[in-house]
């Protein structure tokens, strides 16, 4: 019975010898980033649809993601289309960071208004609906809506400045311009969302 249990032994340390390392590889924190990745998208989705994001602070989140995604793209090329712990572990330290940026962002006492009363800033409100879909289903990568994101901030605050300049509206030529402006950014968000490029 003593030799039956020895040769157990033995044939259970090698088995576990030889499933340890597929256990750590179907437990790999990979899907674990990708899964924060698609959570962090979301979260700033619903900042941007909720309005407890501003589209400054939309697109600075958005270029921080986009620069984590390809610095991971950068670590996986370079290690044959793995991650090393410590690349995984950086990563780790990288999205935390996001996580608490994203966080106090939404938390802050900038907001973007939700109910407009002005043609103009319905059309505004309405992009970015547009783009928060686009970042929720997937259809914008974090650099696509970090570039919208920008181009939008860049209309925001000509529409402030020239309403400054005004007395607090905007002339029938400066709204035209700006209309022409969202008519660009429009189709600029139809050609991302339905490009090949996906989140």
């Amino acid at each position: 019975m003593n030799e039956f249990s020895s040769e157990e032994s033995v044939f259970a340390a090698a088995l576990a010898a030889l499933a340890a390392p597929a256990f750590s590889q179907s437990s790999s924190p990979a899907p674990v980033i990708d899964q924060r990745k698609e959570n962090q998208q979301d979260r700033i989705a619903n900042g941007a649809q909720s309005g407890q994001l501003t589209v400054g602070e939309t697109a600075n989140l958005e270029k921080k993601e986009s620069a984590l995604n390809k610095e991971e793209n950068r670590m996986e090329k370079r290690d044959d289309g793995n991650l090393t712990a410590a690349d995984k572990a950086r990563l780790t330290r990288q999205q935390n960071h996001l996580s608490n940026q994203i966080y106090r962002d939404k938390h802050n006492a900038r907001v973007q208004n939700t109910n407009p009363k002005s043609e103009v800033g319905q059309r505004q409100r309405n992009q970015q609906e547009r783009i928060a879909q686009g970042v929720k289903s997937g259809q914008l990568t974090a650099g696509e809506t970090a570039h919208l994101e920008k181009r939008e901030a860049a209309i925001n605050k000509e529409v402030k400045t020239e309403r400054a300049a005004n007395g607090g509206k905007l002339t029938p030529a400066e709204r035209r311009q700006v209309n022409r402006q969202e008519n660009r950014t429009s189709a600029a968000i139809y050609r991302k969302k339905h490009n090949a490029r996906t989140q």
